[in-house]
């Protein structure tokens, strides 16, 4: 369903009562789609703990400089 500008501000309660049974709503300004009306999905994916265990970092490099940018700071 596309609404303008005006009819999404004055039906925003009739609109999100749409949107909640599965409706999107384009809204429009001036005959363009600017936005969309759509329900709300959330994200909670559940974080487990100890899901790099046993991973390794490889931190060998982290000592050396990069020579060129080594030469930029003695500039």
């Amino acid at each position: 369903m596309i609404v303008n500008m005006h009819e999404a501000k004055s039906q925003l309660s009739k609109l999100v009562e749409l949107v909640a049974k599965g409706e999107e709503i384009i809204i429009a300004k001036a005959g363009k789609a600017v936005a969309t009306l759509q329900p709300y999905v959330p994200h909670n994916k559940e974080r487990k703990s100890g899901r790099l265990k046993g991973y390794k970092l490889d931190m060998t490099h982290f000592d050396t400089a990069d020579s060129d940018i080594t030469e930029m700071f003695e500039k």
